[in-house]
Protein backbone atom coordinates (compact mmCIF):
# COMPACT_ATOMS: atom_id res chain seq x y z
CA UNK A 1 0.00 0.00 0.00
CA UNK A 2 0.81 3.38 -0.67
CA UNK A 3 0.28 5.71 2.05
CA UNK A 4 -0.59 9.54 1.17
CA UNK A 5 0.38 12.29 3.50
CA UNK A 6 -2.88 12.41 5.27
CA UNK A 7 -3.85 11.31 7.98
CA UNK A 8 -7.58 9.41 6.54
CA UNK A 9 -4.07 7.65 4.79
CA UNK A 10 -1.89 6.69 7.14
CA UNK A 11 -5.13 5.75 9.84
CA UNK A 12 -5.32 2.59 7.57
CA UNK A 13 -1.92 1.61 8.51
CA UNK A 14 -1.95 -2.30 10.19
CA UNK A 15 0.32 -3.19 12.68
CA UNK A 16 2.77 -5.68 11.62
CA UNK A 17 2.68 -9.43 12.50
CA UNK A 18 6.16 -9.22 13.83
CA UNK A 19 5.39 -6.47 16.02
CA UNK A 20 2.61 -8.60 17.86
CA UNK A 21 4.14 -11.32 17.62
CA UNK A 22 7.79 -10.26 19.25
CA UNK A 23 6.65 -9.46 23.03
CA UNK A 24 10.02 -8.28 24.29
CA UNK A 25 12.22 -5.65 23.22
CA UNK A 26 15.05 -3.87 24.90
CA UNK A 27 15.41 -0.06 25.24
CA UNK A 28 19.09 1.39 25.46
CA UNK A 29 19.21 5.35 26.78
CA UNK A 30 23.19 5.47 25.98
CA UNK A 31 24.48 9.63 25.36
CA UNK A 32 26.66 12.23 27.44
CA UNK A 33 24.12 11.24 30.57
CA UNK A 34 26.51 7.94 30.79
CA UNK A 35 28.91 9.69 31.61
CA UNK A 36 28.15 10.95 35.17
CA UNK A 37 25.64 7.92 35.34
CA UNK A 38 23.92 9.48 38.35
CA UNK A 39 20.57 10.08 39.81
CA UNK A 40 19.48 10.43 43.26
CA UNK A 41 18.35 7.17 45.35
CA UNK A 42 14.56 8.00 45.07
CA UNK A 43 11.60 5.50 44.48
CA UNK A 44 10.48 5.12 40.62
CA UNK A 45 8.69 7.63 38.72
CA UNK A 46 5.18 6.96 39.43
CA UNK A 47 5.89 6.75 43.35
CA UNK A 48 7.84 10.06 43.42
CA UNK A 49 4.92 12.04 40.74
CA UNK A 50 2.14 10.52 43.97
CA UNK A 51 4.35 11.44 46.55
CA UNK A 52 5.82 14.84 45.87
CA UNK A 53 4.21 16.26 43.14
CA UNK A 54 5.67 17.18 39.78
CA UNK A 55 7.85 19.95 41.36
CA UNK A 56 9.29 17.32 43.83
CA UNK A 57 9.76 14.61 40.86
CA UNK A 58 11.42 17.03 38.53
CA UNK A 59 14.11 18.11 41.56
CA UNK A 60 14.50 14.64 42.51
CA UNK A 61 14.19 13.26 39.21
CA UNK A 62 15.58 9.01 39.23
CA UNK A 63 15.88 9.71 35.65
CA UNK A 64 19.79 9.46 34.99
CA UNK A 65 19.21 10.79 31.06
CA UNK A 66 17.61 13.43 32.72
CA UNK A 67 20.94 14.81 34.39
CA UNK A 68 21.54 18.14 32.43
CA UNK A 69 17.79 19.06 33.47
CA UNK A 70 18.69 18.18 37.15
CA UNK A 71 22.06 19.66 37.62
CA UNK A 72 20.68 23.34 36.74
CA UNK A 73 17.91 22.78 39.35
CA UNK A 74 20.07 24.26 42.46
CA UNK A 75 19.99 22.57 45.57
CA UNK A 76 18.54 19.07 43.67
CA UNK A 77 20.55 16.17 44.84
CA UNK A 78 21.99 16.16 41.09
CA UNK A 79 22.78 20.09 41.48
CA UNK A 80 24.90 19.20 44.77
CA UNK A 81 26.39 15.73 43.22
CA UNK A 82 27.62 17.84 40.29
CA UNK A 83 29.17 20.22 42.05
CA UNK A 84 31.10 17.81 44.05
CA UNK A 85 31.92 15.67 41.91
CA UNK A 86 32.98 17.82 38.65
CA UNK A 87 33.23 21.67 40.00
CA UNK A 88 30.31 24.19 39.87
CA UNK A 89 32.05 25.16 36.36
CA UNK A 90 32.21 22.06 34.42
CA UNK A 91 29.58 22.41 31.68
CA UNK A 92 27.37 19.30 30.80
CA UNK A 93 29.10 19.57 26.95
CA UNK A 94 32.34 18.24 28.92
CA UNK A 95 31.04 15.25 29.17
CA UNK A 96 31.36 14.80 25.02
CA UNK A 97 35.05 14.30 24.89
CA UNK A 98 34.58 11.40 27.82
CA UNK A 99 31.60 9.78 25.88
CA UNK A 100 33.16 10.26 22.03
CA UNK A 101 36.58 8.58 23.54
CA UNK A 102 34.91 5.50 25.47
CA UNK A 103 32.01 5.24 22.57
CA UNK A 104 34.41 4.84 19.89
CA UNK A 105 36.06 1.55 21.59
CA UNK A 106 32.47 0.00 22.08
CA UNK A 107 32.01 -3.57 21.31
CA UNK A 108 28.71 -3.25 19.68
CA UNK A 109 28.82 -7.19 19.07
CA UNK A 110 28.46 -7.64 22.75
CA UNK A 111 26.15 -4.88 23.28
CA UNK A 112 23.75 -6.39 20.61
CA UNK A 113 24.51 -10.26 22.18
CA UNK A 114 23.24 -9.19 25.77
CA UNK A 115 20.16 -8.13 24.05
CA UNK A 116 19.98 -11.93 22.39
CA UNK A 117 20.62 -13.73 25.56
CA UNK A 118 17.72 -11.84 27.22
CA UNK A 119 15.29 -13.25 24.56
CA UNK A 120 14.33 -9.89 23.01
CA UNK A 121 13.63 -9.81 19.41
CA UNK A 122 13.59 -6.00 18.96
CA UNK A 123 16.16 -3.03 20.23
CA UNK A 124 15.48 0.85 20.24
CA UNK A 125 18.11 3.14 20.95
CA UNK A 126 18.08 6.50 21.91
CA UNK A 127 19.54 8.79 18.88
CA UNK A 128 18.74 11.83 20.37
CA UNK A 129 17.32 12.87 24.16
CA UNK A 130 16.33 16.17 25.16
CA UNK A 131 19.96 17.10 25.54
CA UNK A 132 20.18 17.34 21.45
CA UNK A 133 23.15 15.60 21.31
CA UNK A 134 23.04 12.47 18.27
CA UNK A 135 24.18 9.61 17.77
CA UNK A 136 24.41 9.58 14.24
CA UNK A 137 26.24 11.85 12.43
CA UNK A 138 23.48 14.11 11.33
CA UNK A 139 24.07 16.55 8.50
CA UNK A 140 21.94 19.35 10.37
CA UNK A 141 23.32 21.60 12.66
CA UNK A 142 22.44 22.56 16.14
CA UNK A 143 21.80 26.51 16.22
CA UNK A 144 23.38 26.53 19.36
CA UNK A 145 25.48 23.76 19.81
CA UNK A 146 26.74 23.29 15.90
CA UNK A 147 27.42 19.92 14.72
CA UNK A 148 26.31 17.98 18.01
CA UNK A 149 27.29 14.78 17.69
CA UNK A 150 29.04 11.59 18.33
CA UNK A 151 32.65 10.97 16.69
CA UNK A 152 31.15 7.28 15.78
CA UNK A 153 27.81 6.38 14.36
CA UNK A 154 26.85 4.78 16.59
CA UNK A 155 23.28 4.57 15.29
CA UNK A 156 24.40 2.67 12.16
CA UNK A 157 27.04 0.92 13.62
CA UNK A 158 24.53 -1.01 16.56
CA UNK A 159 21.49 -0.79 13.77
CA UNK A 160 24.33 -3.45 11.93
CA UNK A 161 25.57 -5.48 15.13
CA UNK A 162 21.66 -5.74 16.23
CA UNK A 163 20.47 -6.92 12.38
CA UNK A 164 23.12 -9.36 12.07
CA UNK A 165 21.83 -11.20 15.29
CA UNK A 166 18.47 -11.69 13.63
CA UNK A 167 16.75 -8.86 15.72
CA UNK A 168 14.57 -5.87 14.34
CA UNK A 169 16.48 -2.23 15.17
CA UNK A 170 13.91 0.28 16.61
CA UNK A 171 14.99 4.38 17.00
CA UNK A 172 14.10 6.32 19.72
CA UNK A 173 14.12 10.38 19.41
CA UNK A 174 13.28 12.98 20.97
CA UNK A 175 10.53 15.55 19.32
CA UNK A 176 9.10 17.09 22.18
CA UNK A 177 12.67 18.63 24.15
CA UNK A 178 15.70 19.62 23.01
CA UNK A 179 16.73 21.88 25.68
CA UNK A 180 19.63 23.52 24.05
CA UNK A 181 17.18 24.81 21.60
CA UNK A 182 15.49 27.03 24.03
CA UNK A 183 17.22 26.91 26.54
CA UNK A 184 14.92 25.41 28.74
CA UNK A 185 14.66 24.72 32.39
CA UNK A 186 11.84 22.35 33.69
CA UNK A 187 11.25 22.75 37.16
CA UNK A 188 7.56 22.89 37.71
CA UNK A 189 4.71 21.53 36.07
CA UNK A 190 3.74 24.95 33.71
CA UNK A 191 7.87 24.21 32.60
CA UNK A 192 6.55 21.03 30.71
CA UNK A 193 4.70 22.84 27.84
CA UNK A 194 6.67 25.48 27.59
CA UNK A 195 9.85 23.17 27.24
CA UNK A 196 8.77 21.98 23.85
CA UNK A 197 11.18 24.66 21.15
CA UNK A 198 8.39 26.90 19.55
CA UNK A 199 8.40 28.21 15.99
CA UNK A 200 8.82 26.26 12.54
CA UNK A 201 12.46 26.26 13.01
CA UNK A 202 12.69 23.52 15.42
CA UNK A 203 9.73 21.55 13.60
CA UNK A 204 11.85 21.66 10.65
CA UNK A 205 15.05 20.77 12.79
CA UNK A 206 13.33 17.93 14.52
CA UNK A 207 11.28 16.35 11.02
CA UNK A 208 14.81 16.33 8.83
CA UNK A 209 16.40 14.74 12.05
CA UNK A 210 13.65 11.66 11.46
CA UNK A 211 13.87 11.71 8.07
CA UNK A 212 17.33 11.24 8.18
CA UNK A 213 17.32 8.36 10.58
CA UNK A 214 14.97 6.88 7.99
CA UNK A 215 16.58 7.03 4.93
CA UNK A 216 19.98 5.78 6.67
CA UNK A 217 18.56 2.78 9.19
CA UNK A 218 15.06 2.25 8.19
CA UNK A 219 14.09 1.36 11.93
CA UNK A 220 11.47 -1.12 12.29
CA UNK A 221 10.09 0.83 15.01
CA UNK A 222 9.85 4.82 15.27
CA UNK A 223 9.51 5.64 18.96
CA UNK A 224 9.10 9.14 19.48
CA UNK A 225 9.31 11.32 23.37
CA UNK A 226 7.32 13.64 25.08
CA UNK A 227 5.63 15.27 21.82
CA UNK A 228 5.57 16.77 18.24
CA UNK A 229 6.53 20.24 17.38
CA UNK A 230 3.05 22.15 16.37
CA UNK A 231 4.38 23.44 13.16
CA UNK A 232 5.24 19.88 11.47
CA UNK A 233 3.05 18.06 9.04
CA UNK A 234 3.17 15.28 10.96
CA UNK A 235 1.23 13.02 8.74
CA UNK A 236 3.19 13.65 5.75
CA UNK A 237 6.12 12.19 7.81
CA UNK A 238 4.25 9.28 9.03
CA UNK A 239 3.74 8.90 5.35
CA UNK A 240 7.05 9.04 3.98
CA UNK A 241 7.86 6.28 6.96
CA UNK A 242 5.56 3.72 6.26
CA UNK A 243 6.18 4.14 2.28
CA UNK A 244 9.88 3.32 2.85
CA UNK A 245 9.62 1.27 5.61
CA UNK A 246 6.64 -1.54 4.97
CA UNK A 247 6.37 -2.90 8.08
CA UNK A 248 7.78 -0.12 10.81
CA UNK A 249 5.73 0.72 13.54
CA UNK A 250 4.92 4.60 15.22
CA UNK A 251 4.29 5.02 19.13
CA UNK A 252 1.81 7.22 20.33
CA UNK A 253 4.16 10.52 21.74
CA UNK A 254 3.48 12.60 19.07
CA UNK A 255 0.78 14.69 20.17
CA UNK A 256 0.86 18.19 18.62
CA UNK A 257 -0.44 20.57 21.13
CA UNK A 258 -0.02 24.63 19.40
CA UNK A 259 -0.19 27.03 22.67
CA UNK A 260 0.35 30.86 22.37
CA UNK A 261 3.63 31.86 23.44
CA UNK A 262 4.62 35.49 24.83
CA UNK A 263 5.91 36.84 28.56
CA UNK A 264 2.67 37.17 29.79
CA UNK A 265 0.84 33.13 29.03
CA UNK A 266 4.95 32.13 29.94
CA UNK A 267 4.57 33.40 33.41
CA UNK A 268 0.71 32.57 33.71
CA UNK A 269 1.58 28.39 33.11
CA UNK A 270 4.66 28.51 35.29
CA UNK A 271 2.13 30.25 38.02
CA UNK A 272 -0.43 28.31 37.41
CA UNK A 273 2.28 24.82 38.01
CA UNK A 274 3.24 26.63 41.15
CA UNK A 275 -0.08 26.54 42.35
CA UNK A 276 -0.79 23.06 41.18
CA UNK A 277 2.18 21.62 43.57
CA UNK A 278 0.84 23.70 46.36
CA UNK A 279 -2.76 21.78 46.00
CA UNK A 280 -1.48 18.64 45.07
CA UNK A 281 -2.64 16.73 48.12
CA UNK A 282 -5.72 17.75 47.48
CA UNK A 283 -5.48 16.00 43.50
CA UNK A 284 -7.53 12.87 43.36
CA UNK A 285 -5.14 9.88 43.18
CA UNK A 286 -6.47 8.67 39.77
CA UNK A 287 -5.27 11.86 38.41
CA UNK A 288 -1.91 11.20 40.08
CA UNK A 289 0.08 9.21 37.71
CA UNK A 290 2.87 10.68 34.87
CA UNK A 291 0.89 9.94 31.49
CA UNK A 292 1.34 10.80 28.12
CA UNK A 293 -1.79 11.97 25.67
CA UNK A 294 -1.99 10.17 22.22
CA UNK A 295 -1.55 11.79 19.36
CA UNK A 296 -3.77 11.58 16.34
CA UNK A 297 -2.64 8.61 14.80
CA UNK A 298 -0.28 5.77 16.42
CA UNK A 299 0.43 2.31 16.49
CA UNK A 300 0.58 1.07 19.81
CA UNK A 301 0.32 3.35 22.99
CA UNK A 302 3.57 3.46 25.56
CA UNK A 303 2.75 3.32 29.38
CA UNK A 304 5.59 4.28 31.47
CA UNK A 305 6.53 2.56 34.66
CA UNK A 306 2.99 1.61 34.32
CA UNK A 307 0.32 -1.17 32.97
CA UNK A 308 -3.31 -1.69 32.61
CA UNK A 309 -5.71 -3.85 34.63
CA UNK A 310 -7.46 -5.46 31.67
CA UNK A 311 -6.61 -6.83 28.15
CA UNK A 312 -6.58 -3.90 25.85
CA UNK A 313 -8.13 -4.11 22.35
CA UNK A 314 -4.79 -1.40 20.74
CA UNK A 315 -1.61 -2.72 20.75
CA UNK A 316 0.80 -1.29 23.66
CA UNK A 317 3.86 -1.35 25.06
CA UNK A 318 5.28 -1.88 28.73
CA UNK A 319 8.31 0.53 29.28
CA UNK A 320 10.25 0.77 31.71
CA UNK A 321 14.26 0.11 33.08
CA UNK A 322 15.53 -2.48 34.78
CA UNK A 323 16.09 0.27 37.64
CA UNK A 324 14.51 3.51 38.27
CA UNK A 325 16.28 4.97 35.62
CA UNK A 326 16.29 3.96 31.61
CA UNK A 327 19.99 5.41 31.50
CA UNK A 328 22.80 3.94 33.50
CA UNK A 329 22.69 5.15 37.22
CA UNK A 330 25.58 3.73 39.03
CA UNK A 331 24.16 5.49 42.57
CA UNK A 332 21.40 3.00 42.27
CA UNK A 333 21.11 0.35 45.30
CA UNK A 334 20.69 -3.72 44.56
CA UNK A 335 17.27 -3.36 46.02
CA UNK A 336 16.48 -0.61 43.16
CA UNK A 337 17.20 -3.40 40.09
CA UNK A 338 14.20 -5.52 39.11
CA UNK A 339 15.06 -9.31 39.77
CA UNK A 340 14.98 -12.55 36.93
CA UNK A 341 11.30 -13.21 39.11
CA UNK A 342 9.85 -9.74 38.78
CA UNK A 343 10.92 -9.12 34.92
CA UNK A 344 9.30 -12.65 34.11
CA UNK A 345 6.41 -12.32 35.61
CA UNK A 346 6.31 -8.49 34.77
CA UNK A 347 6.70 -10.23 31.14
CA UNK A 348 3.22 -12.65 31.30
CA UNK A 349 0.96 -10.25 33.22
CA UNK A 350 1.75 -7.67 30.13
CA UNK A 351 1.21 -10.09 27.59
CA UNK A 352 -1.72 -11.21 28.69
CA UNK A 353 -3.03 -8.02 28.49
CA UNK A 354 -1.99 -7.79 24.73
CA UNK A 355 1.04 -6.08 25.19
CA UNK A 356 4.71 -6.20 24.50
CA UNK A 357 7.77 -5.04 27.06
CA UNK A 358 10.91 -2.80 26.20
CA UNK A 359 13.01 -3.02 29.34
CA UNK A 360 15.46 -0.29 29.49
CA UNK A 361 19.17 -0.81 30.35
CA UNK A 362 21.54 2.21 29.93
CA UNK A 363 24.91 0.76 28.72
CA UNK A 364 28.11 2.48 30.29
CA UNK A 365 29.82 5.57 27.93
CA UNK A 366 32.15 2.50 26.84
CA UNK A 367 29.03 0.21 25.46
CA UNK A 368 29.38 -2.09 27.86
CA UNK A 369 26.07 -3.61 30.69
CA UNK A 370 26.58 -3.74 34.13
CA UNK A 371 26.15 -7.05 35.37
CA UNK A 372 23.80 -6.05 37.81
CA UNK A 373 21.88 -4.93 34.79
CA UNK A 374 22.26 -7.97 32.71
CA UNK A 375 21.91 -10.19 35.61
CA UNK A 376 17.71 -10.00 35.33
CA UNK A 377 18.03 -10.28 31.89
CA UNK A 378 19.75 -13.46 31.72
CA UNK A 379 17.11 -15.01 33.69
CA UNK A 380 14.44 -13.69 31.46
CA UNK A 381 16.28 -15.14 28.25
CA UNK A 382 16.62 -18.92 30.10
CA UNK A 383 12.76 -18.54 31.08
CA UNK A 384 11.77 -17.82 27.88
CA UNK A 385 14.23 -20.54 25.92
CA UNK A 386 12.00 -23.11 28.31
CA UNK A 387 8.79 -21.33 27.98
CA UNK A 388 8.87 -19.30 24.80
CA UNK A 389 5.89 -20.82 23.33
CA UNK A 390 3.96 -19.47 25.77
CA UNK A 391 4.77 -15.75 25.44
CA UNK A 392 6.04 -15.25 21.29
CA UNK A 393 3.67 -15.61 18.74
CA UNK A 394 0.68 -15.43 21.12
CA UNK A 395 -2.47 -13.45 21.52
CA UNK A 396 -4.53 -12.75 24.23
CA UNK A 397 -7.20 -15.39 25.54
CA UNK A 398 -11.10 -14.64 26.31
CA UNK A 399 -9.53 -13.45 29.87
CA UNK A 400 -6.23 -12.01 31.35
CA UNK A 401 -5.95 -13.37 34.77
CA UNK A 402 -7.54 -16.04 37.50
CA UNK A 403 -6.51 -17.44 40.29
CA UNK A 404 -6.04 -21.52 41.17
CA UNK A 405 -8.21 -22.57 43.69
CA UNK A 406 -5.47 -22.16 46.60
CA UNK A 407 -4.58 -18.30 45.26
CA UNK A 408 -2.23 -18.65 43.08
CA UNK A 409 -2.51 -15.60 40.35
CA UNK A 410 -2.89 -17.13 36.91
CA UNK A 411 -2.18 -15.38 33.59
CA UNK A 412 -3.61 -16.81 30.16
CA UNK A 413 -2.01 -16.56 26.28
CA UNK A 414 -3.28 -17.84 23.49
CA UNK A 415 -1.56 -19.66 20.18
CA UNK A 416 -2.31 -21.91 17.39
CA UNK A 417 -5.91 -22.38 19.18
CA UNK A 418 -3.87 -23.73 22.24
CA UNK A 419 -4.36 -21.91 25.52
CA UNK A 420 -1.61 -21.59 28.20
CA UNK A 421 -1.83 -20.85 32.06
CA UNK A 422 1.42 -19.08 33.49
CA UNK A 423 1.25 -19.26 37.51
CA UNK A 424 2.72 -16.35 39.18
CA UNK A 425 4.19 -18.19 41.78
CA UNK A 426 5.07 -21.57 42.60
CA UNK A 427 1.44 -23.25 43.84
CA UNK A 428 1.59 -24.05 47.38
CA UNK A 429 -0.40 -27.51 46.49
CA UNK A 430 0.50 -30.05 43.37
CA UNK A 431 -3.47 -30.38 42.99
CA UNK A 432 -5.63 -27.92 41.92
CA UNK A 433 -8.32 -26.18 39.48
CA UNK A 434 -8.18 -22.68 37.65
CA UNK A 435 -11.05 -20.74 38.88
CA UNK A 436 -13.48 -19.78 35.71
CA UNK A 437 -11.95 -21.80 33.88
CA UNK A 438 -13.18 -25.42 32.17
CA UNK A 439 -11.09 -27.99 30.64
CA UNK A 440 -12.70 -30.18 28.01
CA UNK A 441 -9.33 -32.00 26.90
CA UNK A 442 -7.84 -34.74 27.90
CA UNK A 443 -4.13 -33.62 27.98
CA UNK A 444 -2.48 -30.93 29.68
CA UNK A 445 1.49 -30.14 29.57
CA UNK A 446 4.09 -28.57 31.91
CA UNK A 447 6.62 -26.57 29.82
CA UNK A 448 10.32 -27.65 31.07
CA UNK A 449 8.64 -31.45 32.52
CA UNK A 450 8.92 -34.87 30.91
CA UNK A 451 6.63 -35.76 33.49
CA UNK A 452 2.93 -36.41 33.02
CA UNK A 453 -0.29 -33.97 34.27
CA UNK A 454 -2.67 -36.05 36.13
CA UNK A 455 -6.27 -34.55 35.19
CA UNK A 456 -9.19 -35.09 37.92
CA UNK A 457 -12.28 -33.11 39.91
CA UNK A 458 -12.67 -30.57 41.87
CA UNK A 459 -15.90 -30.08 42.77
CA UNK A 460 -17.58 -28.31 39.62
CA UNK A 461 -13.94 -28.07 37.78
CA UNK A 462 -11.95 -30.23 36.63
CA UNK A 463 -8.47 -30.23 38.60
CA UNK A 464 -4.64 -30.84 37.72
CA UNK A 465 -2.16 -32.48 39.87
CA UNK A 466 1.64 -31.62 38.86
CA UNK A 467 3.98 -34.33 38.88
CA UNK A 468 6.18 -34.95 42.13
CA UNK A 469 9.15 -33.03 40.64
CA UNK A 470 8.20 -29.66 38.89
CA UNK A 471 11.06 -27.14 37.50
CA UNK A 472 11.94 -24.23 40.01
CA UNK A 473 10.52 -21.64 37.71
CA UNK A 474 9.53 -18.00 38.48
CA UNK A 475 6.12 -18.41 36.43
CA UNK A 476 5.50 -22.25 35.85
CA UNK A 477 3.43 -22.67 32.32
CA UNK A 478 0.73 -25.23 31.54
CA UNK A 479 -0.44 -26.01 27.77
CA UNK A 480 -4.00 -26.47 28.22
CA UNK A 481 -4.54 -27.49 24.65
CA UNK A 482 -7.27 -25.98 22.62
CA UNK A 483 -10.61 -27.43 24.45
CA UNK A 484 -10.53 -24.39 27.33
CA UNK A 485 -13.19 -21.97 27.97
CA UNK A 486 -14.43 -19.74 30.25
CA UNK A 487 -17.47 -19.87 32.56
CA UNK A 488 -18.25 -16.78 34.15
Amino acid sequence: MSYQPTWESVSQHPVPGWFDDAKLGIFLHWGLYSVPGWAPQVPDIQQMLREQGPNGMLRNNPYAEWYLNTMRIQGSPTWEHHRQTYGPDFPYDGFASIFNEHSSQADLDALAEVCVSAGAQYVVLTTKHHDGFTLWPSALAHPTKGHYHAQRDLVGDLTAAVRSKGLRMGLYYSGGYDWPFNNALLANAGDVALAVPPGKDYADYADGHVRELIEAYAPSVLWNDICWPPDADLAALFAYYYNRVAEGVVNDRWLQRAMPRNAVMDAGARGMGWLLQAGWRAVPEKFKNLTFPASTHYDFRTPEYASFDEIQQKKWEATRGVGHSFGANRNERPEDIITATGVIRMLCDVVSKNGNMLIGIGPDPDGSIPEEQQRPLRGLGEWLAVNGEAIYGTRPWTVAATTTTEGTDVRFTKRDGRVYAILLDQPGVRRFAFRGVRLGGDEVRLLGSDAGVALGTAGDLRSIELPAEVPVSAALVLDLGPDVSWLE
